[in-house]
């Protein structure tokens, strides 16, 4: 890695696109044929990179693209991807023009947003949305069958709508205990029935309830977090349907290496102290990649030996305790594997006392993405260089 790859420093994260495309069709065998896919690629797709992980999940055989905002769909359509994108979020009334013409989806949970919305759209407009039904997450949603029938009968006699789908979000999908999941899903069912015309999606299994709940696929899922290789829950680990492959690993090399002596200390506050005569290696990776100092004692992998961080982490920089000198440009691993031994994403949430979707989200924009193909470099992303 380095300046002919497109950056010019020693850390980079590696997205593998096969294991995104294993875990995708591993999820699409669990489905029935005429059951349709959407990929959740809100978040920069996780840390991931959204068009490239959104490309590997629609060659794999995603039907459609899921966000969260419409700025993050907006980006999107810049791709080639020709494919429903959806915005599960909130989204603005007076936007509503702009989502219409780059024919992305919104979300709708108020009939006061789509009498505001229509405002806002031209005689040859049509928007297609998502009515999203609160069946017990407290967050986005219309609650009862009432307010639904309010805002489909709306959209129907409007000109400026077109009802695409209709969805709910479940709190408790990843638990083993399945009381409070089976609330929520008969509350979305009576939604559905109550509907005289179904629209064209109906969805509420996210990646955890399509692993393990065929009684809740409807006719479209969303897979997000197990799309990347990763378990929704500690607990789902022991029912999960296929093996997961995690796309994302973290890397950097050694830049600096010295001997300190015995009584020596270490980066700021001087809180590590060398009890013997030790090799410290210096890494060009800090909390300003998201590499906070809560890891500090986090082990990383040099040559397959597991060795520890020492001293508080820099912003740009911290120091790795070695068994031994060991050569400048050794690649260190942070996430990820090297040999026989294996750092997981679900360590590093353990050290972060946090899930493991929130470890590649913070992983900051300045470490560049490099996406792997078949063993190939075939793309990098580097915002800072554009």
């Amino acid at each position: 890695m380095g300046t002919d790859r497109g950056f010019y420093r020693d850390t980079w994260a590696e997205i593998n696109l096969d294991h995104i495309d294993y875990n995708v069709k591993e999820a699409l065998k669990l489905l029935p044929a005429s059951e349709q896919l959407f990929a959740v690629v809100k978040a920069n797709a996780y840390g991931h990179g959204d068009v490239p992980v959104a490309e590997a999940a629609v060659r794999a055989g995603a039907h459609g693209l899921t966000v969260a905002f419409l700025d993050e769909a907006l980006s999107l359509t810049k791709s080639k991807m020709k494919v429903p994108i959806l915005v599960l979020g909130a989204s603005r009334p007076a936007d509503a023009a702009l989502a219409a013409e780059h024919n992305i989806s919104l979300t709708v949970y108020q009939l006061e947003w789509l009498q505001e919305a229509e405002k806002h759209l031209s005689s040859d407009q049509v928007l297609k949305v998502h009515i999203k039904c609160d069946t017990g997450m407290g967050r986005l949603g219309v609650k009862t069958v009432e307010g639904l029938q309010g805002m489909v009968s709306f959209i129907h006699q409007s000109p400026r709508f077109t009802f695409e789908g209709i969805f709910t979000h479940f709190a408790t999908a990843d638990e083993l205990d399945t009381t409070y999941f089976d609330q929520q899903l008969a509350c979305f069912n009576a939604m559905v029935e109550s509907l005289e015309e179904k629209p064209p999606y109906i969805h509420c299994a996210n990646s955890a309830t399509t692993l393990r709940c065929e009684k809740a696929y409807f006719n479209t899922v969303r897979l997000g977090i197990s799309m990347y290789g990763l378990s929704p829950s500690k607990e789902m680990k022991t029912v999960l349907p296929f093996s997961l492959k995690q796309a994302f690993s973290l890397h950097t090399k050694i830049v600096h290496i010295k001997k300190i002596q015995k009584g020596e200390k270490v980066s700021y506050g001087a809180t590590y102290e060398a009890q013997e005569e030790e090799w410290i290696a210096t890494l060009p990776i800090g909390y300003a990649d998201g590499w906070i100092r809560k890891l500090q004692g986090q082990h990383m992998l040099v040559e397959g030996e597991r060795v520890p961080i020492v001293g508080r982490i820099c912003m740009d920089q911290c120091m790795i305790r070695l068994s031994s000198e060991k050569p400048l440009g050794t690649i260190v691993t942070l996430i990820g594997k090297q040999g026989n031994e294996e750092i997981s994403m679900d360590e590093i949430a353990d050290q972060l006392e946090t899930i493991n979707y929130e470890v590649p989200c913070v992983i900051t924009a300045r470490v560049p993405r490099v996406y792997r193909q078949q063993g190939k470099v075939v793309q990098v992303i580097n915002p800072l260089l554009g």
